[in-house]
């Protein structure tokens, strides 16, 4: 039965099945108690000794936080104590005591996040809720987090069918109906979500608070100028995302031109170009030349100095290697050797040795390092003459020539697909070894001085061309990771050796595929930026290239807001708009303004819309004209080749010719 037993006579007893507990959880069931005082009374056998005492058989938590609030003062030492009193009968209260804990229930999580929603909504604030269950401050704003999904989430949590994980990662962001956008891809996928993938989908177009870029502005500046930020309350402060990229970037820009100028008046250099990468890249260093410069030798005393430390660090070597060494000694030996390579590097890692006389003609490039500080690169460069830039032959070599603006498009954005065509168009003819030995042929022959009106685009001496914008870059972009993996795949060995006859003779040891596969790279690598049709800005013979390859470029790039649509006028998408499916669509958002209009051309061309099959088809590949590869008029050209009776075998016939001399080189 029920009797009410003061606290003093209340011990633990030795059957509680519950054997371990939780901190945090003990704290929370303390400040329930103490706001609301005991709500379910407790499980005890009468104790033979010492008589008048009970034993605590079920709900030792509460007792436990019974007890720590009557040290604290807070209760009375004889506070009464509801208690069901049971018959001693061995096994029968041990059963009792595990069908007590057993049967529990946990709150379900959203349950729990409506629940604190609920006081909040009475007037309470999340301090004042935190302190009335116990929890932190963090944990009540997460729930609260939590209880702002986006309804088909939140459901979802409810039901059992995500987990608390799964939920917390889609609560990283407050957009909710980008919370309902993940949701639905996730819930398409034929594998389970994992918090992390969904993190990642929920983060896209934000930058983390550890970039370097956040690093270099700091957060007060960002906020400053208008950025915003969104903490994931369910991570630690390194998963802070940073929302407004285009501001980031403009005050790292600014800070590492500051920093660039600053240098360049200490330095006495004649340029110090900033960049937001951590490496210099080669289309950074189009038009210019290294400059060797020999290390500084070192002096006596310093000679003297590395002597030592190198006669010290044998014997820590010695030390390593005795098997009879205790594994103290060998700690201490590692920590001494450590220290040992930094002072002989302090001392041997000196700048190398620069010509006054050169310094006003030599330039850098300052890095942003993973810590966001600015780095001047240690390699030096030199501006090439536009001599050394062209080469005597190139007098007939148009790639300087500025890109036409195309109708409705800027020079800019015209200049900038001509970039990321020309791209879609070297993958092609990278990856097709074959076809990149008929190209290089065919422009070496042909160029001769009665064509010097035709433009081959490309430049074929294998020195990458002039791009018409500097410094437009596309890492993200399909075709440019395809180049890049298409690089690193490559056989370097033999650019080891140090002079010309020797790099040869190695290279031409190197197997077929080897060696069709820099011919690829390099053919690639020359040609120039161009958009789709004729004038000075188009090039024919790229477009004719796109037909024989069958170059998908809506498989390969996408307009975005970024990259195009931002860049042109409302008129420029509505026509894209009416391309797609008539005048309707372009029509439903002619109140749009600009920046919403950008970004619903985005989400359209991406397939992202509620429409019929047939139009999300058509608006997976629409494509601005400048970007197409564009169809010969009339049909087949009269000049191809495949079309010429008996020439598809005489092409045939001269590359097997090749590939046997290729053969029989390498053999």
């Amino acid at each position: 039965m029920i009797q009410t037993i003061p606290l003093a006579k209340l011990v633990p007893s030795k059957r509680n099945v519950r054997r371990r507990s939780d901190a945090a959880a003990d704290a929370q069931l303390r400040a329930d108690i103490e706001a609301r005082g005991l709500l379910q009374n407790l499980i005890v056998t009468a104790n033979k000794k010492p008589r008048g005492t009970f034993a605590v058989e079920a709900g030792g938590r509460r007792h436990a936080a019974l007890k720590a609030l009557a040290d604290d003062g807070k209760l009375a030492a004889d506070f009464a104590v509801p208690c069901l009193v049971l018959d001693d009968l061995g096994s029968a209260v041990a059963e009792a005591s595990l069908a007590e804990n057993f049967q529990k229930l946990a709150l379900n999580p959203a349950d729990e996040c409506l629940a604190f929603q609920h006081f909040i909504e009475q007037g309470s604030d999340v301090d004042g809720v935190a302190r009335r269950f116990g929890v932190t401050v963090r944990f009540v704003e997460g729930r609260l987090r939590l209880a702002s999904l986006a309804p088909v989430v939140f459901q979802a949590l409810a039901d059992g069918e995500i987990t608390l994980d799964i939920a917390k990662a889609y609560a990283s962001t407050p957009d909710r109906e980008r919370q309902a956008h993940v949701f639905d891809q996730m819930s398409r996928g034929y594998g389970g979500a994992h918090p992390d993938s969904i993190r990642r989908m929920m983060t896209q177009a934000t930058v983390s608070a550890a970039d370097p870029r956040a690093r270099l502005v700091g957060e007060d500046a960002y906020l400053a100028a208008g950025g915003r930020i969104d903490r994931d309350l369910f991570a630690d402060d390194t998963s802070t995302r940073w929302l407004d990229i285009a501001i980031l970037e403009r005050l790292a820009n600014e800070k590492m031109d500051d920093a660039a100028a600053t240098l360049a008046a200490e330095t006495g250099y004649a340029w110090i170009r900033p960049t937001l990468d951590r490496y210099v890249d080669w289309q950074q260093t189009e038009g210019l030349e290294r400059v060797e410069l020999e290390p500084a030798a070192l002096t006596d005393s310093e000679q003297e100095q590395v002597a030592t430390l190198e006669a010290q660090a044998a014997d820590k070597i010695a030390l390593l290697e005795n098997e009879a060494s205790s594994d103290e000694d060998r700690a201490q030996a590692e920590v001494e050797l450590e220290t040992i390579e930094k002072a002989v590097e302090a001392i041997t890692d000196k700048p190398p040795v620069l010509d006054e006389a050169l310094r006003p003609q030599i330039g850098a490039f300052l890095v942003l390092g993973p810590d966001g500080t600015p780095r001047l690169h240690q390699t030096l460069y030199v501006e090439r003459t536009p001599q050394e830039e062209n080469g005597p032959d190139d007098a007939d070599n148009d790639a300087g020539e500025p890109a036409p603006r195309a109708v409705g498009l800027s020079q800019r954005l015209t200049d900038e697909l001509a970039i990321q065509r020309r791209d879609i168009l070297a993958v092609h003819v990278a990856a097709d070894p074959d076809f990149a030995l008929d190209l290089a042929i065919f422009l070496m022959v042909d160029r001769k001085p009665g064509h010097g009106a035709e433009r081959y685009g490309s430049s074929l001496s294998a020195r990458p061309p002039q791009e018409p914008v500097i410094g437009f870059k596309t890492p993200e972009a399909p075709a440019t990771l395809a180049r890049a993996e298409t690089d690193q795949a490559l056989d370097r060995s033999w650019t080891t050796f140090d002079t010309a006859e020797a790099r040869f003779d190695a290279f031409r040891a190197l197997g077929p595929d080897e060696r069709a596969a820099w011919l690829g790279h390099a053919v690639a690598g020359s040609l120039e930026a161009s958009v789709a049709g004729t004038g000075t800005g188009g090039c024919r013979f790229h477009d004719h290239l796109g037909r024989l390859l069958d170059i998908d470029v809506a498989a390969w790039w996408r307009p975005t807001a970024a990259n195009f649509f931002d860049k042109v006028t409302k008129p420029v998408m509505f026509d894209a708009l009416a391309e797609i499916d008539g005048p309707a669509l372009a029509a439903r958002y002619g109140n749009a303004k600009k920046a919403d209009l950008a970004a619903t051309c985005e989400k359209i061309c991406a397939g992202d819309f509620i429409g019929e099959v047939s139009t999300k088809q058509a608006a997976r590949a629409w494509l601005p004209a400048a970007m197409l590869f564009a169809p010969e008029p009339g049909g087949q050209a009269d000049g191809d080749p495949a079309t010429l009776p008996g020439n598809a075998d005489a092409s045939a016939t001269e590359l097997d010719h090749v590939s046997d001399v290729i053969d029989r080189d390498a053999a």
